[in-house]
């Protein structure tokens, strides 16, 4: 064995489903994987995976500095027991708090910043605090990965981390054998379907969806309008369960549960939709759904509009523009080339995929929101363990971490 590689997040759903190959590819090179992050369901997954599991209470949400204080000090803790020989974060609260936590250890630490999520969106006292905690806090580092380039430009001009020390890492990848398309049941007659799945929250458009949904529903267009997520997540914004209830009453949407495969239902769909406003890093829905041929709508923000191509791959919508979002839905609907993985442009299937490639770090995700390949245009990364640990091993020998 080579040692141990400690992996941090707030949730252990998000290292089981996002992480498996990550964690596969450190197993396959020798390294012990240790995953430390607050207890849920999926926990047994990551012990049954080979991994050594520290449950971490943590208030994701919360803004109490005495519970972060408490957070600080049990990373320290548990960070000084095990003795790792590095540790990738994911999340903010564990980038910033590992950070601090591994300093006096002199624990070598690799933060990942998956977008900013909705403290940069409306409350603008909280950014402020992030910002600083952000400031003070990759300071230490070796590697700071930034998953789109808006993100890693506002890092750099708000003084947030050193350039020397930040990298583009577009997406934490996917199994492209695995989300491939499928063939699609063009030859029956029925309504074109549209789909929106991830967490189901405020800053994810959902609501705008729904919107949209029921303007072209007035207009009696031929449409479907499915929702696939988790409800009540933990999250102010969180959409609740009887809110979407009464939009499936009202016929306005379908819903489904969260699923550990949604190949399924994008193989079914016609146009994968994320109208989100949430500060994104790169949208996992919409890279999967590429990696299978799907075209997709999404917004003109951070990480999201590095997903599509505009009138290649799909259409680009302004931010909270309920209006704008149902004009490019109905412009999608109404070109029956989409059916087989075309925009408006009339490209097929295989030029979706091939216009949204670009580098991979693979990675098995399967579940709701799984996994996502880097998008826009480039060559495709390799797949499988071997791929996997040569990104990963690389990075790890690049920082002399071995």
């Amino acid at each position: 064995m080579s040692g141990t590689i400690a992996l941090i997040s707030n949730t252990a759903w998000s290292v089981a489903n996002f992480r498996s190959g990550l964690i596969g590819a450190l197993q396959d090179a020798g390294y012990r994987v240790l995953v430390a992050a607050p207890e849920d369901e999926h926990a047994r997954r990551l012990v049954e995976s080979g991994c050594r599991y520290v449950p971490i209470p943590m208030d994701n949400k919360g803004t109490n500095p005495f519970a972060d204080l408490v957070l600080i000090c049990r990373l320290w803790s548990m960070l000084r027991r095990e003795r790792p020989l590095c540790v990738l974060t994911y999340t903010p609260k564990p980038n910033i708090y590992t950070a601090l936590a591994a300093r006096p250890l002199n624990i070598p630490v690799i933060a990942n910043v998956a977008g900013l999520g909705s403290a940069f969106v409306e409350r603008r006292w909280l950014a402020a605090v992030v910002r600083r905690l952000y400031r003070f806090a990759l300071r230490s580092p070796r590697r700071v990965f930034f998953q789109n380039r808006d993100d890693l430009a506002y890092f750099h001009r708000e003084g947030m981390v050193d350039e020397s020390r930040s990298t583009l890492l577009p997406g934490s990848g996917v199994d492209t054998q695995w989300f491939e398309p499928r063939p699609v049941d063009g030859d029956k007659p029925r309504a074109f379907r549209f789909l929106l799945f991830g967490r189901l929250i405020a800053e994810k458009g959902v609501r705008e969806y729904v919107q949209a949904a029921s303007s072209l529903a007035a207009k009696h267009l031929a449409a479907e309008f499915h929702i696939l997520g988790f409800l009540e997540v933990p999250n102010p914004s969180a959409i609740l369960r009887e809110e979407v209830a009464a939009w499936v009453a009202e016929g306005a949407v379908h819903f489904h549960e969260p699923t550990t495969d949604v190949r399924p239902y994008i193989a079914h769909a016609d146009c994968i939709v994320l109208p989100s406003y949430y500060r994104e890093g790169t949208p996992r829905s919409l890279l999967e759904a590429a990696s299978m041929g799907k075209p997709v709508i999404t917004t003109d923000a951070p990480g999201c509009r590095d997903a599509v191509a505009h009138g290649e791959t799909g259409y680009l919508v302004r931010p909270r523009d309920a209006a704008d979002l149902t004009r490019k839905m109905e412009r999608m609907a109404h070109n029956s080339a989409a059916r087989n993985g075309a925009p408006r442009t009339g490209v097929d299937a295989a030029q979706v995929r091939r216009a949204n490639r670009h580098r991979q770090i693979p990675s098995r995700g399967r579940g709701c929101g799984g996994g996502a390949i880097a998008a826009r245009r480039g060559r495709l990364g390799t797949t499988g363990r071997a791929g996997r640990a040569k990104g990963v091993i690389g990075t790890l020998r690049l920082l002399q971490i071995e």
